[in-house]
């Protein structure tokens, strides 16, 4: 098998010019490589940016940040153009590079857009397809904007293309570090990739270290230095198919023990770089013609805040506000309870529900996440909605939901759709004509979750799943009558567990004799499923909750309400990007100050979890307690703590003499507040927030809610958060 790691023949012989020790060759061949034009150079550039392609072959073989010099594509011999594959029945392995290709047509069409167009594209097998792709690239004020379409008219079926195609990516420099962000859960996840490329796919897999990031989970990718990033941005939210974000380094890493690689010289006869492009799972038929969805590039100074900036600017653009129930936007706390599980516990019957609704209530607990209240229990049954007569009867948990509801304690209701479960009587009469296939019409199948008993949690016995078709018509119409069920209770929202939940290797359904194409991606079935799902509620309640546990970013704006878990790494880009969003964390420890302070800081509502969410508010009183006052302290300061906009860390900071966690927020009229918790143990710390141009200030906390006047240095005792604020 040759490996592809150089694309094109010719070689531009580098310049070096000697400098004093002071200096080094490599920025001053970086900006020789920037300014130089090359023959056969087609340039846009504006006052932000400057890309170049190659007029043979159609590689972009430079980009430049003007702004910062920051040269990001380097080396025009790297350059790359684009790769498909065009699969036949017997031979999936056929790939096309676009640097094999002659280009039919280059145009400049103005001074910041041109088109380029390949035809009849050779495959690396020998094979001249009739297949054409054309790409408009576009530059306006620093925005760079990838359209292209494929005209497939060959007898093949074109599954991928990578396209834009960057063959040759740096870093500002060879010492600065590079790592890749993308949004998972309601978190901003880092992944390095320069000077160590970590976690990349299984090393059997592929020839050189790989990782891809889902569009599914995260519409944008950052690829972001101390002090400057480049950001690219799949710009279709409908999510119309799968788009990955991915990185690959050549020839490999140095050392497999530290993961390191190289940018300079040569590594086994090969000059290390590497490349990153984004692949569109498209699927084309024979003789279809198919529009790939735009993709943006973008650079921007400062770190993931000023990134994710980019992000908002667009979202501002296509989000729609979702409606929230007033009680679910004003300062509130939840309890989440399960109450049977797939191994039939019955742990709590419907008619013991209203005690733990009375807990909640003399508490001022908002509302009570039902779990596990279906037949089967939680993660048995699935997608089944209906009540388990193990646990009473359908009239004794609507009376309990009344009774619960009655006391001012909201009773949101559990359940999930992306899987069914395999042993049930449904699954095997009926429900198997809607799971997804793979291509060789094989069901995909989920490994099921363990509960309690020593065969379950080794994976002996558990509910198998089968993934379900959320691009099919009839199954979402499935769904749609099991989620009415919840109406009919008379509960005040839903929780779709797992709605975050979307894997690459069963993301396409092929099975030909479901409402769709084949194949179809399964996920662009979720937003009409919610638009379903909010049209029935409608017609019942106009103020009933949509919840989902940690929704993507794009899926908010039909389950605004979300619930996940986080660290003390996690970084809160959804709460960065929607301040007022309801945003809920899991508390289950029994003196769980940090998790606590960690919902103060970044605005998150509290949900106690007990025993993993199997017990009562009263089983950890040190936790509720705290909880009650860190809600009572958002209550009196509402102004800065529950409407103020949250800045994350900007526009502050502090130093102190142990470890010290912050964040600001500002009020609409302009004062600025910022919380600050100690995760030291044992002792205080001293801490010293820096305002620039602060008015007078004052301070209060949990535990002191008075306000009183500061000059910006507490004591902080161990574990314990305070918040100073502008008056």
């Amino acid at each position: 098998m040759e490996l592809r790691t150089h694309r094109r023949s010719c070689y531009i012989k580098p310049i070096l010019i000697h400098l004093s020790s002071k200096h080094t060759v490599i920025p001053i061949l970086a900006l020789l490589f920037s300014r130089i034009a090359f023959a056969g150079e087609v340039v846009l550039q504006d006052a932000k940016l400057l890309v170049a392609f190659d007029s043979g072959t159609g590689a972009l073989i430079k980009m430049e940040n003007k702004t910062t010099n920051w040269v990001i594509e380097r080396r025009p011999e790297l350059g790359a153009s684009f790769r498909l594959i065009a699969s036949t029945p017997e031979f999936s392995y056929n790939f096309v590079y676009g640097d094999s290709q002659k280009i039919a047509e280059v145009q400049k069409l103005s001074d910041h857009e041109i088109r380029i167009e390949w035809k009849n594209l050779k495959s690396d097998n020998g094979e001249t397809l009739p297949i054409t792709f054309t790409a408009t690239v576009t530059l306006h004020d620093g925005a760079l904007m990838f359209d292209a379409a494929l005209d497939n008219g060959s007898s093949l079926t074109v599954e991928t293309i990578e396209y834009p195609y960057f063959g040759d990516l740096n870093p500002p420099n060879p010492s600065t570090s590079m790592v890749v962000h993308t949004t998972r859960y309601d978190h901003l996840v880092p992944s390095e990739i320069y000077p160590r490329f970590v976690g990349a796919k299984d090393d059997g897999s592929v020839s050189f270290p790989t990782k891809a990031f889902d569009s599914a989970r995260s519409l944008f990718c950052l690829i972001q230095s101390p002090r400057e990033g480049l950001y690219v941005e799949m710009h279709d939210p409908t999510q119309p198919y799968l788009l990955q974000y991915t990185f690959e380094q050549h020839p490999g890493v140095v050392s497999s023990m530290t993961n390191e690689v190289r940018q300079e010289g040569k590594l086994s006869q090969i000059f290390p770089h590497l490349e990153f492009r984004t692949c569109h799972f498209i699927f084309a038929h024979s003789h279809s013609l198919v529009k790939l969805v735009t993709v943006v590039v973008r650079c921007y100074s400062g770190d993931w805040h000023a990134g994710v900036d980019l992000y908002k600017q667009w979202r501002q653009t296509w989000f729609k506000q979702p409606r929230v129930p007033d009680w679910a936007k004003g300062v509130n706390s939840w309890m989440q309870l399960q109450i049977d599980s797939p191994e039939q516990d019955y742990r709590v019957k419907y008619t013991e529900l209203v005690r733990y609704g009375e807990e909640c209530a003399e508490n001022g607990v908002s509302a009570i996440q039902l779990v596990g209240w279906n037949k089967g229990g939680q993660d048995g049954g699935n997608p089944s909605l209906d009540t388990d007569p193990g646990l009473g009867s359908w009239q004794q948990l609507h009376d309990a939901i009344e009774k619960i509801q009655a006391m001012g304690v909201k009773i949101i209701l559990f359940g999930k759709f992306p899987w069914a479960d395999m042993t049930t009587d449904w699954y095997k009469q009926s429900l198997y004509h809607y799971a997804v296939t793979d291509p060789y019409g094989i069901p995909y199948e989920g490994g099921g979750d363990s509960y309690f008993t020593p065969v379950q949690l080794a994976g002996i016995n558990n509910h198998r799943f089968a993934i379900m078709d959320l691009a099919d018509p009839e199954y979402r119409s499935i769904a749609t009558q099991e989620f009415r069920k919840t109406l009919a209770l008379g509960a005040s929202g839903f929780l779709y567990d797992e709605v975050c939940v979307q894997p690459t290797n069963h993301a396409y359904c092929f099975n030909e004799h479901h409402g769709h194409g084949s194949p179809a991606y399964i996920y662009a079935g979720a937003i009409p499923l919610a638009e379903e799902f909010h049209a029935a509620a409608d017609s019942v309640d106009k103020d009933f909750l949509f919840a989902g546990e940690g929704p993507q970013d794009w899926l908010t704006q039909y389950y605004p309400f979300s619930y996940f878990r986080i660290s003390a790494s996690s970084i809160p880009v959804e709460r960065y990007i929607d301040t007022q969003a309801p945003l809920m964390v899991a508390v289950d420890g029994f003196d769980d100050r940090e998790m606590i302070n960690f919902c103060l800081m970044d605005r998150y509502i509290i949900e106690y979890e007990p025993y993993n969410f199997k017990g009562r508010l009263s089983d950890f009183p040190l936790t509720l307690e705290y909880g009650k006052k860190v809600d009572a302290l958002r209550r009196k300061y509402k102004e800065y703590l529950w409407d103020g906009k949250f800045l994350d860390t900007e526009g502050a900071s502090i130093t102190a003499n142990g470890p010290c966690r912050y964040s600001v927020f500002v009020t609409k009229s302009g004062k600025r507040a910022v919380i600050l918790f100690s995760t030291q143990t044992g002792k205080e710390i001293t801490a010293k927030v820096e305002l620039p141009d602060a008015g007078p200030l004052v301070w209060a906390s949990p535990d002191h809610p008075d306000a009183k006047p500061t000059n910006g240095t507490l004591r902080l005792p161990e574990r314990s958060a305070a918040v100073i604020m502008e008056k």
